[in-house]
């Protein structure tokens, strides 16, 4: 992948290679923008990885961001549940090569609390249509569906300070009212 981007970019860019689970090599507030294209959800914990990625934003920086879209997790496993944080694998061929991959499925209000624990705040939230050309390279995938969820995209926004924990007393605090609400 690191040689794909060298060849897309060229000279213009600085790649290099971190383990999101390890601290990155950049200093405080280094960043205007994060890009985390289908990262966090083959991560079971997403506490140390979000507060890392929102070290090295700015204030008001932004990280942009796609996962699994929570729903396929429940389609693909109608009797799982989907309100847990769960293990799952699916099999996929690439270029005729089979490959298992591993994810964690969350529902989608503790996407949105690891969110506010670390700092952000959802400013976008979008689920788009399959890209042009996703029929035909995914033909058996998308045969006879109109619309397919796939991916979840957000655009989270750092707070102005580093590690503000009032928003996320606020969401914990609404969201079990919420609960209490709805029982």
């Amino acid at each position: 992948m690191l040689e794909l981007a060298r060849k897309r970019l060229g000279d213009d860019a600085a790649l290099r290679i971190a383990d999101i689970g390890e601290p990155l090599p950049y200093s405080d507030s280094a960043f205007d923008d994060v890009i985390a294209a289908l990262v966090l959800h083959y991560l079971e914990d997403w506490t140390a990885p979000l507060a890392e990625i929102r070290r090295v934003l700015k204030p008001g920086g932004r990280l942009i961001m796609a996962v699994n879209h929570p729903i396929i997790f429940k389609l693909v496993h109608p009797e799982g549940d989907y309100f847990k944080t769960v293990k799952w694998s699916d099999e996929y061929t690439f270029s005729g090569q089979k490959a298992v991959l591993t994810y964690w499925h969350r529902p989608l209000h503790a996407m949105t609390d690891a969110f506010t624990a670390a700092g952000f705040r959802t400013s976008v939230v979008s689920e788009p249509h399959p890209a042009p050309g996703a029929r035909e390279r995914f033909p058996e995938e998308l045969a006879g569906k109109t619309a397919f969820l796939s991916f979840l995209f957000f655009v989270l926004e750092a707070d102005q300070e580093p590690g503000c924990q009032a928003s996320a007393t606020r969401s914990t605090a609404l969201r079990a009212g919420s609960r209490a609400a709805w029982s």
